[in-house]
């Protein structure tokens, strides 16, 4: 393993974007040796994870096409981070000067909305960042050999990026590369660590860093109603796990905010009526002669952004300045009990509430297609002859369906 390491980091004084018999060479250690090598340790692996061996993925890349100047090989939980951009993951870091490689518990640098992958920004990258490391303090107080930065000496933007997703990490000179039982035995620790990331995922209501789950959830329906196929690598997580809420969950969340505003006003004087299963916004306020429209968004996020529909949007717009917007933010959620429970968060209230275009996201559109509009002179090549011809293009017109404020 030692020698399969320094042989790599003596190929990338080499490093060419062309695939030249010294990349080729460092292809194959990358790609083929290393993680063949590593998979005969699957089951220490896995019981560092907690996962049950054909859970635990082993993986190594040095570029799909154009051979990159950072070559990795990783080991994952498949269903945790089923794509090296997206999830926690521990990867093995060649610098770019093949001085040192490092052993990095990091993390992908995207998030599959439903129609794209989004890039996450270098702040959100370190706000998950630091939700991590106070998690794994106890297991790293005993290691002052662990890094919190890279020197990766890389001189393209894809080889810096690995600066911002590191949690932790080991690093190895060349001149004084350990043997293969001191590097399994930090590839044990290290995936023991990533273990404990992933237990606190499935169990946070939200990451800091993390898209706001109403939104996401949003975005990924609206892809989904569009008929948008989303690639292997960006298969939805479980429900319950990182950003994902159940249907449970989400009801747990709707209960608490809704709670928690009735309690805000009935502490203010109003008379407090629940009107959510019949209106378009969730509470009905009176107070002698005035009268309030109270639309209630609970979220386990930090609450930068929710999820309107158009007819809440509408009907807000109408019932200006009697209307407020009331946003319970950074709930909590218990995730171990048998029914989830919501509790905590802090109540932010907007009223009078003044919905501008500018503060409003489209998410999706329903487009008017006159699909049975025929066209003069547009004959169909596959339709039966008893079909009509095919009709035309025509002018549609696109309308809001779903809206959001941007963060």
């Amino acid at each position: 393993m030692d020698d399969l390491m320094g042989k790599v980091l003596d190929l990338q004084t080499s490093w060419t974007a062309s695939n030249t018999k010294e990349m080729q060479e460092r292809g194959a250690i990358v790609r083929r040796k290393l993680p063949s090598l590593l998979r005969e340790h699957t089951v220490q692996l896995a019981a560092g994870l907690d996962l049950d061996p054909m859970e635990v993925g082993v993986q190594g890349s040095d570029g799909t096409g154009l051979k990159t100047e950072i070559p990795w090989v990783r080991v994952f939980g498949r269903d945790q981070s089923p794509s090296a951009t997206t999830g926690w993951y521990v990867v093995y870091l060649f610098s770019g000067s093949g001085e040192r490689v490092y052993l990095s518990l990091n993390q992908g640098t995207t998030v599959w909305t439903g129609g794209v992958f989004k890039p996450r920004k270098a702040e959100d990258l370190r706000a998950r960042v630091g939700w991590a490391r106070p998690l794994l303090e106890s297991a790293t107080s005993a290691r002052p050999d662990l890094h919190t930065s890279l020197q990766l000496d890389a001189r393209t933007p894809l080889g810096r990026g690995y600066g911002p997703g590191n949690v932790v990490a080991i690093e190895y000179e060349r001149a004084a590369l350990p043997e293969q039982e001191t590097l399994l035995g930090d590839l044990v620790f290290m995936a023991g660590l990533l273990g404990a990331v992933y237990e606190a995922e499935r169990l946070a209501p939200h990451i800091p860093g993390d898209p706001t789950p109403e939104v996401l959830e949003a975005e990924q329906s609206a892809a989904r109603t569009a008929g948008r196929r989303a690639p292997k690598s960006a298969r939805p997580r479980k429900a319950g796990q990182g950003y994902l809420l159940t249907a449970g969950e989400r009801k747990a969340i709707e209960r608490h905010s809704v709670q928690m505003a009735t309690n805000h006003f009935e502490a203010q004087g109003w008379v407090v009526k629940d009107v959510g299963d019949r209106e378009s916004f969730d509470l009905l306020l009176n107070k002698g002669e005035r009268q309030l429209h109270v639309e209630v968004k609970g979220t386990t996020s930090a609450g930068r952004e929710v999820i309107l529909t158009r007819s809440e949007v509408e009907k807000q717009r109408k019932y200006h300045p009697n209307n407020a917007l009331v946003v319970v933010h950074s709930i909590g959620l218990d995730r171990t009990s048998p029914e989830p429970v919501a509790s905590g968060g802090v109540l932010h209230c907007t009223s009078p509430w003044v919905i501008e275009a500018e503060d409003l996201k489209v998410i999706s559109y329903a487009y008017r297609t006159d699909v049975n509009t025929p066209v003069q002179g547009l004959a169909s090549s596959v339709e039966p002859p008893a079909q009509p011809a095919v009709p035309g293009p025509r002018e549609g017109v696109a309308r809001r369906a779903e809206v959001a404020p941007p963060t």
